[in-house]
């Protein structure tokens, strides 16, 4: 039987190039609800082309435009909305895979639908287990879920390792996340307060939406990563590492305890985790480029400059902080982000919104132990990085 996907942000990147995988298996996987935030236009695109039995957008009103344009079509979807309709259908009882691919904080409730139900979740949401930690975790355990990293580096990781959780601990000594680096690895600390948000969304290697790709730019990306890894793999904070990888070829390493290196290696195509997650434990056809060693240019690692990147180690930090302050960073650094997508603050003071937004929320005892208790924490975090960001555009 062909599995039945839900996907959950279909129409950012990850969404579409899991519509492009899927596409080479139609014998394998059916598309059962498409969801989107703002492009109308290409979610009704994608509805002509797949005809899922559901669709969702984020209000009424563009559910019953949606709706209006589907009927003339000939096309059956039924069109929902609201927050709501992302987790009935991320436990939708006839889904079998949830492809969470939603950007931030919104991306966590179906998350924890998808967990409980017991679904194959194909992570591509960080934020998730970034807010949720250990609430999230216990969610999957519970619901029985299965729970698959698709963040390239993460997906790296899980690879690399033995499909038996049980034995991760006693093989690995730590990992190594690789970055590229982004647009402003070579570039003089001095001049990035005038770097705009053009310039920080065109990423050398990889083609991602703009929010990701400013993560990218300031390495934050890769902060949230540390913090997800802890939580995807069970380790200690100080077993994660970070190295600048400028050629994002090789896309993380596993340093076992008798010093073997395992790495995932692959040009930077986001189908090749989408591909593995959907077929695990099986290996299917992705549509990537092969990767020519012949032609390969030489691959290079470097430390990262905390001049260029001094977001990163935040990771740590809230790693080390009360349960919560992931979240609370998470929070801030979405509102930072969109201020200089908007052009409010400059590049170089997402930092400081960042850094004094989690160093004045200090989490209450037991704030992570509901989903309202952590959406409230990420409230109360997003008021004051706002407060914070309004006090740089004065």
């Amino acid at each position: 039987m062909r599995r039945r996907v839900c996907i959950l942000g279909a129409t950012g990147s990850i969404g579409t190039s899991t519509l492009g995988v899927i596409a080479r298996h139609p014998e394998r996987f059916e598309v059962f609800a498409l969801t989107a935030q703002q492009r109308v236009d290409l979610l009704f695109e994608q509805c002509l082309a797949w005809r899922p039995r559901f669709a969702v957008l984020p209000t009424d009103a563009a559910a019953a435009g949606l709706r209006g344009r589907l009927r003339d079509a000939g096309v059956a979807t039924e069109v929902l909305s609201g927050a709501g309709a992302l987790c009935e259908l991320a436990a939708h009882p006839e889904v079998d895979t949830v492809m969470a691919a939603i950007v931030g904080a919104a991306g966590l409730a179906p998350c924890l639908a998808a967990a409980r139900a017991g679904k194959r979740l194909l992570l591509a949401n960080k934020e998730a287990l970034v807010l949720g930690g250990a609430f999230f975790v216990e969610a999957v355990r519970a619901g029985g879920a299965q729970l698959l990293p698709i963040d390239s580096e993460h997906s790296a990781i899980f690879q690399c390792l033995p499909e038996d959780p049980r034995v991760w601990r006693e093989r690995i000594d730590h990992i190594v996340l690789t970055a590229s680096g982004g647009p402003f690895r070579t570039r003089d600390p001095e001049t990035l307060a005038d770097v705009t948000p053009d310039q920080a969304c065109a990423h050398p290697n990889w083609v991602m939406g703009r929010k990701i790709s400013v993560d990218s730019a300031t390495m934050m990306n890769k902060a949230l990563e540390v913090i997800e890894a802890r939580w995807l793999f069970d380790l200690a904070p100080e077993q994660i590492k970070v190295v600048i990888h400028p050629q994002s070829i090789v896309h993380s390493m596993v340093v076992c305890r008798d010093c073997s290196v395992l790495a995932q290696l692959g040009t930077p195509d986001m189908s090749v985790p989408i591909a593995y997650g959907l077929a695990f434990p099986e290996r299917v056809e992705s549509g990537a480029a092969a990767l020519d060693f012949m032609n390969l240019a030489p691959l290079t690692f470097e430390a990262a400059d905390e001049r260029i990147f001094p977001g990163l180690a935040l990771a740590w930090q809230a790693l080390r902080g009360p349960d919560g302050s992931s979240a609370v960073l998470n929070a801030a650094n979405e509102v930072a982000v969109a201020a200089f997508l908007a052009g409010t603050i400059r590049f170089d003071e997402i930092h400081t919104v960042n850094m004094r937004t989690i160093e004045a929320v200090l989490p209450a005892s037991g704030a992570t132990a509901s989903l309202e208790g952590i959406l409230g924490l990420d409230a109360q975090a997003r008021r004051r990085a706002a407060a914070f960001v309004d006090a740089l555009a004065r």
